[in-house]
């Protein structure tokens, strides 16, 4: 079964806003099983702009990280984010080949 993954680009405007989703995000993403593979850190934007924190969960199944988003907590959560950043946020299927 392939692995789902989120990947969100973000502008932080209000990093206290920000702590607080951090805050709120911790047990929806625990209760799916996500695991933080890229969270902050340095990067080169090798063409197009690039927002400046960017991040990569993994989850076990894509229904895994679908069922997460959707989840009632994480809604919670993601209006927090909404409310402190500028987000791009995508769900993907990973590959199996």
């Amino acid at each position: 079964m392939a692995k789902g993954y989120w990947i969100a680009h973000l502008t932080i405007n209000d990093p206290e806003r920000f702590k607080q989703y951090q805050a709120a995000n911790a047990a929806p993403l625990s209760a799916h099983g996500a695991r933080f593979l890229v969270r902050g850190g340095a990067f080169v934007d090798n063409s197009g702009t690039a927002r400046k924190r960017h991040v990569v969960v993994e989850f076990p199944s894509f229904a895994a990280a679908k069922a997460c988003f959707e989840s009632a907590e994480y809604q919670a959560a993601y209006k927090i984010l909404k409310e402190a950043a500028e987000v791009d946020h995508l769900m993907l299927e990973g590959y199996e080949g």
